[in-house]
C-alpha cells in the first residue's frame, strides 16, 4: 500500500466512526490492536470508500494541501526572499504572495491587475515576484533585464511595463526600458551576469520542486495556486494566511 493509499484509507475510517457505522474510533483503535484487526479494518474502509466514492477526490485534495505545504515550509525562507528590488507592499508583511511569471505569458498578463488590487486593498501584504522564463529566448531575455533593473531598484516601473506591452521582444523590451528611464543596453549587459543566471536558476529550482508546471504561480502562506486563478481565490488565500 503506497502512502497515498494509506492515507486515503486512514481518512475514510474516520469518516466511518463520524457516520456511525459498524465501528467507532475507539473500536477501530482496539480492533487493530487484535491480530486480524488491520485486515478487518481495511475491509470495512474498503466497503465504505466503495459504497461513497466522493470522498475520494477530497482525500486527494487534502493530502496534496497537507504536501504542499511541507515542500513550502521547506522553502519559505528563499521564497519569500526577494531578488533585489522584485518586490511590493509592506516592509513588515502578516503576509506574503509569491508570484511565479513570464512576459510572455498571458495567463500572467491576466493576473496582473488581481495582485495590483491586492497590493492596494491589504496594507499588510508583501508580494514577491520570482521569474522563471519557460516560453522561450525572449522570455529569458526579458526576465535578465527585469532583475538586472532589480539589482538597480527599478523592478516594479519595468515589470509593470512589459506585461504591459505584451509579448516581449528585444525591440519591446527596449522601448519600455527606454519609456521608464532605464538603459537596456546597459541592463542586458547586466542582465548576463552570474547572479542574475544564479537567481533564474534557483528560481526555476524551487518551482520544480513545488511541483510547478507553467505560469503563473502563486504561494500564499501554506497554499499553492497554478494558473490565473482570479482575484477571489487570491483574496480568500490571503484573508486565511492572515488569520493563521
Amino acid at each position: 500500500m503506497t502512502r497515498r493509499q494509506a492515507w486515503v484509507m486512514a481518512g475514510a475510517a474516520g469518516l466511518v466512526g463520524v457516520a456511525g457505522g459498524a465501528l467507532g474510533t475507539r473500536a477501530l483503535a482496539e480492533q487493530a490492536a487484535a491480530p486480524a484487526g488491520k485486515a478487518a479494518i481495511e475491509a470495512i474502509v474498503r466497503d465504505y470508500i466503495l459504497s461513497h466514492p466522493e470522498i475520494i477526490p477530497e482525500a486527494m485534495q487534502r493530502l496534496q494541501a497537507r504536501e504542499n505545504a511541507k515542500a513550502i515550509d521547506t522553502d519559505r525562507a528563499a521564497l519569500e526572499k526577494p531578488f533585489g528590488a522584485a518586490w511590493a507592499g509592506s516592509q513588515s508583511p502578516k503576509v506574503t504572495l509569491v508570484m511565479f511569471s513570464d512576459y510572455s505569458c498571458g495567463y500572467c498578463r491576466a493576473s496582473v491587475g488581481d495582485v495590483a488590487r491586492l497590493l492596494a486593498e491589504n496594507p499588510d501584504l508583501k508580494v514577491v515576484w520570482r521569474e522563471i522564463p519557460v516560453l522561450g529566448p525572449d522570455s529569458e531575455a526579458a526576465a535578465r533585464v527585469a532583475l538586472a533593473a532589480a539589482k538597480e531598484g527599478q523592478y516594479l516601473p519595468l515589470h509593470k511595463g512589459l506585461f504591459a506591452a505584451g509579448r516581449p521582444d528585444r525591440a519591446t523590451v527596449a522601448k519600455v526600458a527606454g519609456s521608464v528611464g532605464l538603459d537596456a543596453a546597459r541592463l542586458a549587459t547586466v542582465g548576463k551576469g552570474e547572479d542574475v543566471s544564479r537567481e533564474i536558476a534557483a528560481n526555476m529550482a524551487l518551482a520544480s520542486r513545488l511541483g510547478v508546471t507553467g505560469t503563473p504561480a502563486f504561494v500564499i502562506g501554506d497554499e499553492f495556486f497554478s494558473g490565473a486563478v482570479g482575484y477571489d481565490a487570491l483574496a480568500k488565500a490571503v484573508a486565511a494566511a492572515r488569520k493563521s
